[in-house]
């Protein structure tokens, strides 16, 4: 038995060695070894490896500073590497068994194509080998880009120098030059989410809104005021800091759907030319914490929270710790006084917000209800979206009585509706089609639709929106009435 054990361990490890002799033959070309050793002047076996991370979103910058630090050398050389495990295996680990298996011989870099802006990409080195000199010194620099496919989650140089310092010295310059320098600086971005986490996510580029302020309907000097403390405050950072005065600065617009907060933040980022914009909704609303880092690093900056009350509920309505109202709360106190960076945040639902979030100075410095339009702006909004249709002043003018209570949202469905009416119709837009959307959209058959846009009140003709700070009816808080007794609002109109 014993010997028939050590006949099959015999073939068993001859079997290995031929399987091992045809995978690991080595392949045409030079090697990378080879090319390592010859560049660096020594044998890279020996030399260690230094590695440096990059997030995703900040590779394309990597890859415009990687191209200039290889330009400055004339003899520079940009080559791939081959070979079926190059993408699961580091550069240590290529350099380590190419002394017994060459398999990673020289090739052709591979590309990836990246946004640099709204409308543009760059041809980005997704996996390639730089080898150039600095200040004097020789480097060998692994440039790879992220892929959660196969587990790397984030993008990374891999440096090798003849001597520890050389590499040092380099990524030192590296890292100050990528603080100074991005692609994102000044745009408008939105971070999204992936798959396989938000450390793998990655920015959306946006064209610039263009919203004068005649488009945006408020009341007189509400606009002004919001702008004033988003965007002008900026204009006078000098003045502020030599009082010792904070940049920092957070807005709070509240309101109920449809009256125009989205619509206030595009004219926002339409006056913020030259400032970076970063825009979270929804699920990259996790993302606060990259966001404020990447705000203090771009600034000027404003960071944009739409409906933050999804992650910012009060903790006293017994729901739990809110670790993303933590992430916010720390986001916005983490960033330095002198720091150029505005939080805007919007909500339907103030009185679901966290009090320390809403009332605590230097978190939010201002809340500004967006108001239910009354009817002089229910007229103006008439005619902002009906301005290619000629609507008589009269007709609008009953129109908006007959729609008292109603949002901005709800003046545009009801023109798109006339026109609609108009269209099937077969014939011009008429003050007629106007009255007939007005009387199909107040009906009581569209309660629904009518709820939806935004509109209705409560029983005592009140849109029943709760006020900061103000618990929500039914909800009792300190000095403030019980159940059955709803608390203060205003209508906004």
């Amino acid at each position: 038995m014993d010997e028939k054990l050590g006949k099959f361990i015999d073939d068993f490890s001859e079997l290995v060695q031929l399987a091992q002799a045809g995978n690991y033959r080595q392949q045409a070309g030079k090697q990378l070894l080879e090319a390592l050793t010859e560049h660096l002047g020594e044998p890279a076996e020996g030399l260690s490896v230094v590695v440096e991370n990059i997030p995703p979103h900040r590779f394309v910058d990597a890859d415009i500073l990687m191209a200039e630090f290889a330009g400055h050398d004339p003899d520079s050389r940009l080559v791939g590497i081959g070979g079926a495990q190059r993408h699961h295996q580091t550069l240590s680990d290529m350099v380590q068994q190419s002394q017994l298996f060459p398999q990673f011989p020289l090739a052709q870099p591979d590309y990836t194509n990246l946004a640099v802006g709204p409308d543009t990409q760059r041809q980005a080195v997704a996996m390639g080998l730089w080898l150039f000199s600095f200040e004097g010194h020789r480097l060998a620099v692994f440039q790879r880009d992220a892929d959660p496919r196969t587990g790397r989650q984030t993008a990374t140089l891999e440096v090798l120098a003849a001597g520890p310092r050389t590499a040092t010295e380099f990524l030192a310059e590296f890292r100050l030059r990528m603080d100074n320098n991005s692609v994102l600086k000044g745009q408008v971005i939105s971070l999204v989410m992936s798959e396989y986490g938000p450390s793998t996510a990655g920015v959306t580029f946006h064209h610039r809104p263009s919203l004068p302020a005649s488009d945006v309907i408020m009341p007189d000097g509400l606009l002004q005021k919001v702008a004033d403390h988003t965007v002008g405050i900026a204009t006078h950072r000098a003045s502020l800091k030599q009082h010792g005065q904070h940049l920092k600065r957070g807005i709070l617009l509240y309101g109920r759907p449809g009256t125009g907060k989205t619509h206030t933040v595009r004219h926002l980022l339409s006056q913020s030319e030259g400032a970076t914009a970063i825009l979270l909704s929804g699920g990259s609303l996790a993302r606060i914490s990259e966001a404020a880092r990447m705000a203090r690093a771009l600034q000027p900056s404003i960071v944009v929270l739409e409906d933050c009350d999804l992650i910012a509920e009060d903790r006293s309505f017994g729901h739990g710790p809110q670790p993303l109202l933590f992430e916010v709360l720390d986001a916005m106190d983490g960033l330095d006084n002198d720091a150029d960076v505005a939080f805007v945040l919007t909500t339907n639902r103030p009185d679901m917000l966290e009090r320390a979030l809403a009332q605590r100075p230097g978190r939010v410095d201002l809340a500004v209800e967006i108001p239910l339009p009354a009817h002089a702006e229910r007229v103006r909004l008439l005619e902002l979206y009906g301005r290619l249709v000629a609507f008589s002043p009269a007709a609008l003018d009953a129109a908006a009585e007959r729609t008292a209570g109603t949002t901005a949202s709800f003046a545009r469905e009801l023109v798109r509706r006339a026109v609609v009416a108009a269209a099937l119709d077969d014939a011009p837009v008429s003050d007629s089609h106007l009255a007939a959307a007005v009387e199909d959209l107040m009906a009581d058959a569209e309660t629904l639709t009518r709820s939806l846009l935004g509109s209705g009140t409560d029983a005592a003709g009140s849109p029943g929106f709760p006020v900061p700070g103000m618990p929500a009816p039914g909800i009792p808080g300190p000095g403030f009435p019980g159940p059955g007794m709803p608390g203060p609002g205003r209508s906004g109109s």
